[in-house]
């Protein structure tokens, strides 16, 4: 499971780049049909919104791949039957 866990890692660290780049190009593509205020607002706010969750899938495959998930520790809160 660790192995497969590494892979995914390496999985969504090629996503984040790959999703910032698709949703710039679609933005200009988008703002380019329609260059009125209202789309370049729009299309600003996705951008600006999604840079960090994007930023964060590199982030959490970087982790991944690193060996952070390895082993996760147990609740010391569990609830005792």
């Amino acid at each position: 499971m660790n192995t497969l866990k590494r892979y995914l890692g390496i999985l969504w660290i090629i996503i984040g780049p790959l999703a910032i780049y698709y949703l710039i190009a679609t933005a200009q593509s988008e703002i380019l049909k329609k260059p009125v205020v209202d789309t370049k607002i729009q299309w600003g706010v996705f951008i600006v919104v999604f840079i960090p969750i994007a930023i964060g899938f590199i982030l959490f495959g970087l982790y991944a791949l690193g060996g952070n998930y390895d082993q996760i520790p147990e609740s010391s809160s569990e609830i005792k039957d």
